[in-house]
């Protein structure tokens, strides 16, 4: 008798090294803006910044790039950061109560920490450790003051200590009651004391060591002389000096509660007013101690929500576009969507368009440029398309570390918006773009679907709008054509009680260079758009809502289909997310706007994702679960929200019969139903006919988050031109095709045209798992340059992510990836095409990651320094 044995699936050597070869995870760059940031410092000599944060995080930025990133082991704030200049090190201060201040010296070998209590101690660096007895204690200090000064009271914390730019060893140490002391090191005495009254707030010396200026609570700065033989100055001298640059001084009663960073240049005077809190803020200098002034070339302020450069030796100070740090909140994120390989025609008008509006980066106007950029030149061009609440939806140049604005597109002007102008006061002047308002909440963008090789656009909103758009690279001046779709089409008993649809504009309206309406779609009821596909080779828009989806032809301006999907049952559907709240809203969103005194919290508005209530029903499944996978539990018919229309699909293939294949479109839904269309699209002449070829209801009634129809071959279907135009291969039409259905509960392939089962996976992990994000995805192997495989991933709800095998759903490979705690991260995970992905992980940042062992987009660079950082430790020791 011939025994055989089979190897399991899983442990076979050879195909666990192609794995290897083909997935990995990486969690790459981060990008964006800092949140919640508390410290900043600029090294002059080598042109880097460092940015600290309430977290505990440290990111060193220089030339778009060149980026360093450090997390503190624990969460804790950085409260202070210095440079130790031309080193590439730092010295970090985390939030502790009784130190104050910290001065490092130039020379990096001493540390001196200011306290609460008055006191200064000094630190050797680089082993932080004290120097025995040499503490300036307040009493030390209150005995070189005047009787009639001391008055019985304590001078208070230390709030500045700054050392001479031309002595070495001499400090100026500033008491929070007003004194200030030029203390010398080496000898240990007060050279001179500065007999301030007012409370103080900073100082700065002037770059000759001759004066240094003072800034009090009160608004006001006094500019006082240093001079030999003088033990105490009791005034400050009045004198003119080339550059002012402060923060606050405004009078309290009228702008007490506005963010300000005032420049002064003799009779030149701008007051920069920003939306967010002033961190810190410094200048890009000269370093050559010999000339008389800093010269300065660019201030930078960090503000709590954005970075914002000026550029001072252009005349009117502009603000310089940030390749990098921009603040992708300007306006709450509410969508995104990833094109890969964008061809270069399309990249270089919206270059174009972004460079009208200002929002390009100009090459060599970054004043932040240390470091050398390592990384090769990409191989492709990538664009990051994020929605927002305004209605604006920013298109971002992921290709490499450095995510940059190429253009922004506003949608607020096809529309008649309660737009609230504030009054502005010379010389006020609103910098930067951080604004966490919205005229109307219902311009908030839901839904983005852009096609790369015609360039249509169409955005979606939270009113029912769709809107289709084209680019142009003129300016036009028109009337934007309504149409209107109502997906209950009279159904009576449903009466919508949600917010009114947007009122268009009936006269022509300006439209700048750039993405331009062809046309809007009204759904009605005006629910939100929660799924949207665009097939531009056959002009056709499709959009769903909680109500139902419609297909419009946006070529004849004419509605193809409306179908409703909602259940007799499903009364939260006939509610909208803004209907008990809008007015009160609206009145509140104008007051804070005149008063400037609401503040956007820490964390992502959630994206409204409705859910099921919890079925009773007994299990339906009956048959034999494998250990490794869950039963599932089935869900009620009349569920709230069960209409909700989650994903549509275009698809070439064959739905009537086996022998001739056409357009279609597929359509799932919150309560399990997959609705399969077929179209006549005729040529020039005639309309668009859509005709219900197959109706498929899931068993478990589970959520469908997404439809995919595969080729002959098990592919995925092409883009749409891209087999027209040879930019992809051709899909195999001769060998039958099939469609991948993911529910939130399973995978599933069936044969067409007859919709036969034909492989499944129940995913399971651990109890309660649900697919939330669902993506097919090539990946290339790192060894075999032409050898690349098909795999879907799926994210789930407990942040973990699945790959398989397309289309016999095997399991490759597992990774965790956002924590399951984090539910606005897993909802705004996109995926692109080669592997790589994208998830918020504070309302300003994005995580990028990558599922592919080849393609990786991550900082490569370095600092070079003019003597080896080991001669820098030697000389220190």
């Amino acid at each position: 008798m011939m025994k055989f044995r089979f190897r399991r699936q899983g442990n076979d050597p050879q195909r666990e090294k192609i794995k290897q070869e083909l997935f990995a995870f990486n969690k790459t760059v981060e990008h964006g803006f800092p949140h919640q940031p508390s410290a900043l410092t600029f090294d002059p000599q080598l042109q880097l910044m460092a940015i600290g944060t309430k977290s505990g995080a440290i990111k060193i930025y220089g030339s778009p790039g060149v980026e360093f990133t450090g997390l503190h082991r624990d969460t804790a704030v950085v409260s202070q950061i210095h440079f130790l200049q031309g080193q590439v090190r730092l010295l970090g201060h985390f939030l502790a109560s009784r130190v104050t201040v910290l001065l490092l010296l130039r020379s990096c070998d001493l540390l001196c920490v200011g306290t609460e209590g008055g006191a200064i101690h000094f630190l050797d660096l680089p082993r932080l450790s004290l120097r025995d007895n040499q503490s300036l204690l307040l009493d030390q200090v209150m005995q070189s003051v005047p009787e009639d000064y001391r008055c019985g009271k304590s001078l208070g914390p230390v709030e500045s200590l700054q050392e001479h730019p031309q002595q070495p060893g001499k400090i100026l140490i500033g008491y929070s009651r007003g004194l200030v002391v030029l203390w010398d090191l080496s000898t240990r005495n007060a050279e001179q004391m500065f007999l301030g009254k007012q409370q103080l707030e900073s100082l700065v010396w002037e770059r000759s060591g001759r004066s240094f200026v003072s800034s009090h609570s009160d608004g006001g700065y006094s500019l006082w002389a240093v001079a030999s033989g003088n033990t105490y100055t009791h005034q400050p001298v009045s004198s003119s000096i080339p550059y002012v640059l402060y923060s606050g001084g405004m009078p309290r009663a009228s702008y007490g509660d506005r963010h300000c960073v005032t420049i002064q240049q003799d009779k030149q005077h701008v007051t920069l007013d920003f939306t967010s809190r002033v961190i810190d803020f410094f200048t890009v200098h000269t370093t050559n101690l010999e000339h008389d002034y800093d010269d300065p070339s660019a201030l930078v302020v960090l503000l709590e929500e954005e970075l914002v450069v000026i550029d001072l030796l252009t005349t009117g100070w502009p603000s310089v576009p940030p390749p990098y740090l921009a603040p992708l909140h300007s306006s709450a994120i509410t969508t995104s969507c990833h094109l890969d390989d964008v061809p270069a025609k399309l990249w270089d008008r919206l270059a174009t368009a972004g460079n009208s509006q200002g929002t390009q980066h100009a090459h060599g106007s970054w004043p932040i440029c240390g470091g050398k950029n390592l990384a090769p030149t990409p191989k492709q061009q990538e664009l990051l398309l994020t929605g927002h609440e305004d209605g604006t939806v920013r298109f971002w140049d992921v290709s490499a570390v450095a995510m940059t604005p190429l253009y922004k597109l506003s949608t607020a002007n096809v529309f008649h918006t309660d737009s609230l102008q504030e009054e502005e006061w010379p010389p006020f002047r609103k910098v930067g773009c951080f604004d966490p308002y919205s005229d109307d909440p219902r311009l908030g963008i839901q839904k983005i679907s852009l096609c790369k090789y015609s360039c249509r656009l169409v955005v979606a909103g939270t009113a029912g709008q769709v809107i289709v758009l084209g680019l142009s690279d003129e300016r036009s001046d028109h009337t934007v054509d309504v149409s209107t779709v109502d997906l209950l089409q009279d159904r009576e008993g449903f009466t919508w009680k949600g917010h009114d649809r947007l009122e268009p504009r009936t006269s022509p309206a300006p439209f700048p260079p750039g993405f331009q309406p062809l046309v809007v779609v009204q759904a009605l009821p005006p629910a939100s758009v929660t799924a949207v596909t665009l097939h531009a080779e056959w002009n056709l828009v499709a959009f769903g809502t909680s109500h139902g989806f419609g297909l419009f032809d946006y070529h004849r301006h004419t509605a193809v289909l409306a179908r409703c999907t909602l259940h007799p049952n499903d009364s939260l559907a006939m509610e909208g997310p803004l209907s008990r709240v809008k007015s009160l809203k609206k009145s509140l969103r104008q007051s804070f706007r005149r008063i400037r005194k609401s503040r956007v919290s820490g964390k992502k508005r959630p994206v409204p994702t409705p859910t099921s209530k919890e079925a009773n029903a007994a299990l339906a499944d009956q048959e034999e679960v494998a250990p490794v996978q869950r039963r599932i539990e089935p869900r009620s018919a009349d569920d709230s929200l069960s209409g909700v229309v989650r994903c549509l699909c275009f698809a070439d293939t064959y739905l009537r019969d086996g022998t001739h294949h056409g357009p279609t479109l597929w359509a799932g839904t919150n309560s399990g139903s997959v609705y399969a269309y077929a179209l006549e699209v005729p040529g020039v002449g005639g309309c668009v006919e859509a005709v219900l070829g197959k109706e498929i209801q899931l068993m478990h009634r589970a959520p469908v988050v997404s439809i995919c129809v595969l080729d002959g071959r098990g592919k995925p279907l092409p883009e749409p031109y891209q087999a027209s135009l040879d930019l992809a291969t051709a899909p195999d039409m001769t060998n039958p095709h099939s469609v991948l259905i993911a529910s939130e509960e399973q995978l599933k392939v069936f044969s067409l045209p007859k919709v036969g089962a034909k492989t499944k996976f129940k995913l399971t992990a651990h109890e309660g798992c649900r697919v939330r994000r669902v993506a097919t995805v090539t990946v290339c192997s790192t060894a075999q340059e032409d050898y690349s495989e098909t795999s879907l991933v799926c994210l789930t709800n407990l942040g973990d992510l699945h790959l398989f095998n397309v289309p016999v759903l095997r399991p490759q490979v597992r990774y965790d990836c956002i924590r399951k705690e984090d539910i606005s991260g897993i909802a705004s995970c996109v995926f692109t095409k080669n592997g790589q992905g994208f998830y918020l992980i504070s309302p300003s940042e994005y995580q990028r990651f990558s599922l592919s062992a080849k393609v990786i987009t991550e900082p490569l660079c370095t600092v070079e320094l003019e003597r080896p950082l080991e001669q820098h430790i030697r000389s220190l020791h």
